[in-house]
């Protein structure tokens, strides 16, 4: 017995006859580059098997679905590492991020660097262990007994992740899900609270991902809650995707400002004065006056008029609304500078001005 379904990809589209079994790995599970499929518009892992009458488009791994799903199953198998290292870890939310993807973790010591150095070397036995992404439909009685001994996912079972950032990853969808790390054996290695879809196996995430840098969190973002220790991590298409964002993170590192000024002798951030308030350095100095002399020059060219206005205000200013005839705009130093001119004007053509705190 058959079924009819429709293939979209490449821009082509054409109607074929497959079986009633028929899955996403069965049409695309050859292709590497490919890493879920969508069915009738909706993102689902390639294990689906496929119903009558289906609109099927492959998710290629280099799109921007793709990479999103390759780096939220590394946070799975980044979960898994964390869990064994810290077998009564409580586990918080792993969502994807732009360029990468992080997890939470309750109840564990602060994060080291040698802890992700130990971390990245489980994820990488982990992912040659080849273990297969498992969904499974749930009810919420179910798996509040499955997840008994983590606090945060069965806050998240009850809540429907209301409140909680990056939450819409595991809870939230028409049903509940847990995805299972299944060995080769059949042995469940690992599960979640997650709605998923994942790769169908962590041996797509070989070479591809690398963890990045910790830091301390709060459960749902409120300082009211408990502390967490977050870990971030990235995630690429491939090893040449990775390899590419590493050096364009290095060269950014390489002419950050902060570490140029010091270098260079231009400017330093004292921690006596506050952080984020720069002390220009005889050099600095003298390069922030050229550069001020040119921006002034080129506001006077272009007809731009300068005021100069107070480093501190009163408080109250910022919660006042001043109207401008030019623009409506919320009140500003330079609005106030200038309020009694545009008074004065007979027109209606625009008073421009720039505030000088050089």
């Amino acid at each position: 017995m058959s079924i009819s379904i429709t293939l979209h990809r490449s821009g082509t589209s054409r109607t074929q006859q497959v079986d009633t079994t028929t899955t996403g790995l069965d049409l695309f599970g050859s292709d590497r580059a490919v890493v879920a499929m969508r069915v009738d518009g909706n993102l689902v892992d390639l294990q689906r098997e496929l119903h009558d009458g289906a609109e099927v488009e492959p998710v290629e791994a280099t799109s921007e679905d793709g990479l999103n799903i390759i780096r939220h199953s590394a946070t799975h198998v980044m979960a898994q590492a964390v869990q064994q290292l810290y077998p009564e870890v409580n586990l918080g939310i792993g969502p994807f991020i732009t360029d990468g993807f992080y997890y939470d973790f309750g109840n564990i010591e602060p994060v080291t660097p040698e802890v992700l150095s130990e971390l990245e070397k489980r994820m990488k036995r982990i992912v040659k262990e080849n273990q297969r992404f498992v969904r499974r439909v749930t009810t919420e009685e179910s798996a509040r007994e499955e997840l008994a001994d983590q606090p945060y996912k069965l806050e998240l079972i009850g809540t429907k992740g209301k409140g909680a950032e990056g939450a819409s990853v595991e809870v939230g969808g028409g049903e509940l899900t847990i995805y299972d790390n299944v060995r080769r054996n059949g042995e469940v290695a690992w599960k979640d609270l997650c709605r998923g879809p994942h790769v169908p196996s962590t041996k797509y995430l070989a070479n591809t991902f690398a963890l990045t840098k910790f830091s301390a969190a709060y459960w749902k973002g409120d300082q009211a809650n408990d502390q967490l220790q977050r870990i971030y991590g990235t995630a690429w298409a491939s090893r040449e995707g990775l390899a590419a964002y590493q050096q364009r993170i290095k060269e950014a590192e390489r002419r950050d400002h902060r570490k140029l000024g010091a270098e260079l002798d231009l400017f330093s951030f004292p921690e006596e004065i506050g952080p984020g308030l720069v002390v220009f350095h005889p050099k600095g100095a003298m390069l922030r006056h050229l550069i001020e002399e040119h921006v002034i020059a080129r506001h006077m060219e272009a007809g731009f008029n300068f005021v100069h206005t107070p480093e501190i205000t009163k408080g109250g200013l910022f919660h006042t609304r001043v109207t401008c005839p030019t623009t409506p705009t919320l009140c500003s130093r330079r609005c106030l500078s200038t309020r009694s001119e545009m008074r004065r004007a007979t027109s209606l053509e625009p008073v421009r001005s720039i505030t000088s705190r050089l």
